[in-house]
Formats: structure tokens, C-alpha cells, sequence
């Protein structure tokens, strides 16, 4: 058992003010691993004020200073790299190479290319009119990141916090904070000045809403669920603060009869399962054309056959449980649910895989037949489940993928190119993936609709976290 019961607070590591234990549970094992504190708003009123006193000269260092504070960082997780890794192995589930190939590695691909942007800013520009125009930090930034793809989060908020000069207050999620406590001792170990990054544990309901309240918070940047996306929003509304979510998704994957079925079904059923399911622009609803819906199902109830669960410490292809137990259970509700709305269930179905009995374990599990009314194709599931859905026309497909509150990512597979591009136009989404291609560093990660506002990553995550000021010169006229 390990003890984290301890914030980081103004370059220090201190005891919260009310002590109240939380232990931390191994998905896999379903035995605690660590006991942390769970905060309160008096440890969340200390954090802040550091953080607004530092503001005052933090705010003032230079780009180059900076920069030379995130290349330190940058050193110090690559030299950290396998402790992380293994990290988020133990509290998440995440199999030990996934965590080492994905999990892990987005915490070296985001802080590279926001360096990257970091060096071709332009903070001070002037105006074809004559006036200037200045970004400079917000301010004091409230920092609520999830436990699915934890140091993920972590890199897209701290780490434009700390680049721009503005200063922040992490709280992550209570279910996977041990990869937090280690980024704290990264940043520490890298010279960040005393208060400009802060770390409280707690849950949303109390530390969350305390810092989404609270009035010397400048901006609030969150992650996780609609619902508490929404809470988050409405606790910052009475200050008028900034608000970025990055929230739920049901991303539509469209398969028109001339894409490559075999390579393009088998790469969105393992996209689909990939981290287990736990991710919120997964493609969980496959849209197939019905010309080839019968070949496509076909593979799909293949490849979906094949994928095995595993015990995460040990290296492999294979998927890990859940987080929790309260995730496990909902997920079983929903495909419980897709089982008496009529879906035809192809692989997997309810309960757990066979001598996975301890662990938050999912079948791995595809329905077909699916019409998009069901639950199974408006709810996130946020587990291993895929829907397959018929369509005969490209307007068709549109109008499906579009018919849901989210709008965070999509999928297009199509050996036409120019369709390809033309139907991307029409989807309501924030990035649309074509054949396969992967999310790159630096590119605008985020969503339309109820999938949340601004964008993480590169330049365009960087601004999310600037003030901009117009300087009005009288030579100007």
C-alpha cells in the first residue's frame, strides 16, 4: 500500500487540512494499491492563493524561460518514462504495453508539440490598422482531468497553463491519481516556480465545484462526462470565467461499399476495444453500407471474436478490465439494454469472460442490426461495445452520424478520396478520421455540440489558455 495522502502545494509536499482517506483499487485485482486524501475547499482556497500569488511574477518570465522549464520537464518524464507507464498499468488497467506504446508516450507527443508551439507564437502583433495586439496568460487555471486517459489530460491542460505563464490547480481524477502525483515530481524536479502548479485530490462534487466556484479562478479547463461537463459550467457561471470541456462522444464510423473491408472493419472493431472502450472519441457506432453489410458483419464478428482480454501487467495485444466497479456495472446495463431493445448480439454479451472472475473485466462485445434509436447507439458506453448500423446512401450515412447530442470525432473509410473529404464537410464533428489516419501531436483536439468547447493541443491549445489585449496607438490614425 502506498501513501499519497499528501497535496503539492506551493513547491511543497503538505498534509490536507481535514484528513479523509480514499484508497486507490486495482482494477485488475480489485485490491487497494494506495491511499490518498481526499481534499477539501479549505486545501482548494490554499492552492489558489498560491497560485495567484505566483501569478504575479510568474507571468512576467520570458518565452525562452519558459521553454527552458518545459525541455527540463521533457527530460525528466522521458528519463520517467517506464514509472509512468507502469503507473497507469496499476490503477487504470491499462495492459502494460498499451500503456507503454499509448498511454504513456501522449505524455512525451503532447508537451513536444506545445513546445513546438511555444517557439513560433506571436505574442505581441500589429494590426494592418495599426493597433497592437497582445496574448498574455489568463491567469489562475482550475485543471479537472478523468481517469481514462490520465497523463493524456494532464499534458493538455498543465502543461498551456505553464507554457503561457498563466498558473494552475490540478485536481484528477480520484480513480487513477497516482500518475498525477508523479507528474507533480516531475514538475518539481524541473524548477517550476513555488505555486505555479498545485495539485489537490478529491472528488467533483466537492474539490471540483470548489474550484469551478471559486473567484480567483481566471479560467476552468475540464474533462469527463456531459454531466458533469454541464455542473462544472454552471458552478463557473456566477464569476464569469473561461470554460473549455472536452466532453463525451458517439463517433459514427462510416464504411462505404468501396473502402478495403478487411483491413478497414479490422482496424475500427480494434480501434473500438482499444483501451477497453474507455475512450470518448472511440468509434462505437459502425455505419455499413448495405451492400456489403453482410461481408462487413462478417468480419467484424471475426476480428471481434479474436480479441482477447488479459491480465494488464503482462505484455500483449489483449484489452484489461474497467476502472471501477461502477463502471463495470454500467456498461453491463447497457448491453443488457441493447439485448432487449432487439440488437443481434454477435460477440461477447453480459457478465464477465470466462476465468476473468476478479477484475472489473467486459466481454468484448459487438451488436449488428442496430437502429440508431436504440441505447446501445445514443448512450456513451464507455466500455468494449460496438453497434453496427445499415445504410444505403451516402445522404443516408450523413443524416445518421449527425442524429446524436455529441459531435467529438468520426470515422470515414472509403477508397474515394474525394467523397471521402466531401462527406468529412458535412459531419458534424470536431476532427473526422479518414482511413485510418491516427490523431497527430500539435493538431486541435475537441468537439461539437455536447461534446464541449475550445480545443487542446499545439497552437490552438495554447490560445485557449491567452488573454488577448488590443493596444490602440494614436499614431494608429
Amino acid at each position: 500500500m502506498l501513501d499519497k495522502r499528501k497535496f503539492y502545494i506551493n513547491g511543497e509536499w503538505v498534509d490536507p487540512i481535514a484528513p479523509h482517506d480514499l484508497e486507490v483499487i486495482n482494477p485488475a485485482t480489485e485490491k487497494p494499491i494506495a491511499v490518498i486524501s481526499m481534499g477539501t475547499t479549505a486545501d482548494i482556497d490554499r492552492a489558489v492563493a498560491a497560485a495567484k500569488t505566483a501569478f504575479q511574477s510568474y507571468s512576467r518570465t520570458s518565452l525562452d524561460e519558459r521553454i527552458a522549464l518545459l525541455e527540463k520537464l521533457l527530460e525528466i518524464y522521458t528519463r520517467r518514462y517506464d514509472e509512468m507507464a507502469r503507473t497507469i498499468t496499476l490503477e487504470l488497467g491499462a495492459p502494460i504495453t498499451m500503456s507503454t506504446d499509448q498511454q504513456a508516450h501522449v505524455g512525451v507527443g503532447h508537451l513536444e508539440g506545445f513546445i513546438e508551439a511555444l517557439k513560433r507564437i506571436k505574442l505581441r502583433e500589429e494590426l494592418p490598422n495599426g493597433d497592437i495586439v497582445l496574448r498574455e496568460p489568463i491567469g489562475v487555471c482550475g485543471l479537472i482531468t478523468p481517469w481514462n486517459w490520465p497523463i493524456n489530460q494532464i499534458a493538455l491542460k498543465v502543461v498551456p497553463a505553464l507554457a503561457t505563464g498563466s498558473t494552475c490547480v490540478l485536481k484528477p481524477s480520484e480513480f487513477t491519481p497516482l500518475n498525477a502525483l508523479l507528474y507533480a515530481e516531475m514538475v518539481h524536479e524541473a524548477g517550476f516556480p513555488a505555486g505555479t502548479f498545485n495539485l489537490v485530490n478529491g472528488d467533483g462534487a466537492n474539490v471540483g465545484a470548489a474550484l469551478s466556484k471559486h473567484r480567483d479562478i481566471d479560467m476552468m479547463s475540464f474533462t469527463g462526462s456531459t454531466r458533469a461537463g454541464t455542473a462544472v459550467s454552471k458552478d463557473a457561471a456566477d464569476t464569469v470565467k473561461r470554460v473549455t470541456l472536452e466532453l463525451g462522444g458517439k463517433s459514427p464510423n462510416i464504411v462505404f461499399e468501396d473502402a478495403d473491408l478487411e483491413e478497414r472493419i479490422t482496424g475500427s472493431v480494434l480501434e473500438c476495444f482499444n483501451n477497453s472502450g474507455q475512450s470518448c472519441d472511440a468509434p462505437t457506432r459502425l455505419l455499413i453500407q448495405r451492400s456489403v453489410y453482410d461481408q462487413a458483419v462478417e468480419i467484424a464478428q471475426r476480428v471481434g471474436s479474436e480479441v482477447s482480454v488479459g491480465n494488464p501487467e503482462e505484455a500483449g495485444e489483449h484489452i484489461g478490465p474497467l476502472v471501477s466497479d461502477i463502471q463495470y456495472g454500467r456498461v453491463q446495463t447497457l448491453i443488457e439494454a441493447g439485448i432487449a431493445e432487439g440488437a443481434e448480439l454477435l460477440v461477447g454479451g453480459p457478465g464477465k469472460p470466462e476465468g476473468f472472475e476478479t477484475g472489473y473485466y467486459v466481454k468484448p462485445t459487438i451488436f449488428a442490426g442496430v437502429n440508431n434509436q436504440m441505447r446501445i447507439a445514443r448512450d456513451e458506453v464507455f466500455g468494449p461495445v460496438l453497434a453496427i448500423i445499415p445504410f444505403d446512401t451516402e445522404e443516408e450515412a450523413i443524416e445518421i452520424a449527425n442524429d446524436t447530442n455529441y459531435g467529438l470525432a468520426a470515422y470515414i473509410q472509403s477508397g474515394d478520396l474525394d467523397r471521402a473529404e466531401r462527406v468529412a464537410a458535412r459531419l458534424r464533428a470536431g476532427m473526422v478520421h479518414i482511413n485510418g489516419a491516427p490523431h497527430r501531436y500539435g493538431s486541435p483536439f475537441g468537439g461539437y455540440k455536447q461534446s464541449g468547447n475550445g480545443r487542446e493541443g499545439g497552437m490552438f491549445g495554447l490560445e485557449d489558455f491567452l488573454e488577448i489585449k488590443t493596444v490602440h496607438r494614436p499614431s494608429a490614425a
